[in-house]
């Protein structure tokens, strides 16, 4: 690649000609692109408001949002063209088009915690936290019952996947060879993705099977539907964590007469313990949102339920779905409770991954002096 330059008029009394470099000849201000965004996102919300206010609808966030994103990326690219010239103008336009592809990737998130949020709130209050469903027709009532169940269900299904997963994870890196770690490592991936609903088929057929009731009902049982989806996703998350520490450490610490054992167990666990637990908070969200297997072997009450291995046991994303599909009069409560124990969820999850990353943040290697 060679740079041009263009010579100039050398002045008067001047003995070296001057020369213009043709990729710095022209250049946007500096917060130009920033301004740009501005004004493309003012024009967009602009006129959405307005064809919201002719059809006599709501304001769409979300189709403004993406449109001047698009409309940014446009007259970016023709500003820069005409000021920088080709080659900035085709840097600037591949720039928009990755923030264009972000926007896309954000924008269904934020609509989802934008709606659920506007919606769960008016019931977001403390007889909704302190109070169940028992005799309760129509308005009032609360999901203490169901946030008690999800708690308990989901905290026996990490009991259950946490240490199985890690511990096939140790073996797979640390002494898997040969056709059985191949196999193991093809049945994780087979496991990763079976539907739901097949979970809560297994847990309610073994379950069937050793207790000879064929109308059984449990939180035991939805625990063991959650872990089956837990497992490989514990298994496949954490065995790349393990990889990733640096095979000096485990050398360093054979050199010092360490046993195996006692290295995983001192270096390599912590060592990738941020990374673990970031792989099992994946895994409590992936399953803690679950309804299918839930409903087939959990059952739904209105009354409080403690114990896992007796009686039906009420959970969130349960709750959920009865209020929504069985609604009363006036359904609007059905709708509001719903829309309430949605957003709990969501902060359940949330609050859940904080905890995560202090706990990683603590048991992390200290890498200061």
């Amino acid at each position: 690649m060679s740079l041009t330059a263009t010579p100039r008029k050398t002045p008067e009394g001047a003995g070296t000609p001057l020369v213009a470099n043709t990729l710095t000849a022209g250049k946007l201000p500096r917060l130009a692109s920033l301004w740009v965004l501005v004004g493309s996102l003012a024009v967009s919300s602009a006129f959405f408001a307005i064809l919201a206010s002719a059809n006599g609808e709501g304001f769409n966030i979300t189709a403004a949002v993406f449109v001047g994103v698009v409309l940014y990326g446009i007259v970016i690219w023709v500003l820069s063209r005409l000021v920088e010239g080709p080659r900035k103008a085709k840097d600037r336009l591949v720039t928009a088009l990755v923030s264009l592809a972000f926007t896309i990737a954000l924008l269904p998130l934020i609509s989802v915690a934008y709606t659920t949020l506007v919606n769960g709130l008016p019931d977001f209050d403390v007889e909704f936290f302190t109070q169940s469903m028992r005799n309760v027709v129509g308005a009032g009532g609360g999901a203490l019952h169901a946030i008690v169940g999800t708690l308990l269900i989901t905290g026996m299904a990490a009991l259950i996947s946490v240490p199985v997963g890690l511990l096939t994870a140790i073996y797979l890196v640390e002494y898997g060879r040969g056709k059985l770690k191949h196999g193991i490592t093809f049945f994780v991936d087979v496991m990763t993705g079976i539907p739901s609903i097949v979970a809560g088929l297994f847990a309610f057929a073994l379950l069937a099977l050793i207790t000879d009731d064929p109308g059984i009902r449990m939180g035991f049982g939805g625990s063991i539907a959650l872990s089956v989806l837990m497992i490989p996703v514990v298994v496949r998350s954490s065995e790349e964590m393990l990889k990733l520490v640096p095979n000096e450490l485990r050398e360093a610490s054979y050199a010092l007469g360490v046993p195996k054992w006692l290295t995983i167990l001192k270096v390599v666990l912590p060592t990738s313990i941020a990374g673990i637990l970031t792989g099992v908070m994946i895994a409590i969200a992936r399953v803690i949102g679950e309804t299918a297997p839930l409903l087939i072997i959990a059952g739904f009450t209105t009354s409080m339920n403690y114990n896992l291995f007796e009686g039906r046991m009420m959970t969130l994303p349960v709750y959920v779905y009865t209020q929504y599909m069985n609604q009363g009069n006036p359904p609007e409560a059905y709708v509001d409770r719903a829309w309430t124990a949605a957003l709990t969820l969501i902060l359940i999850v949330a609050l859940l991954n904080v905890i995560a990353r202090i706990i990683a943040k603590i048991f992390s290697p200290k890498t200061g002096r």
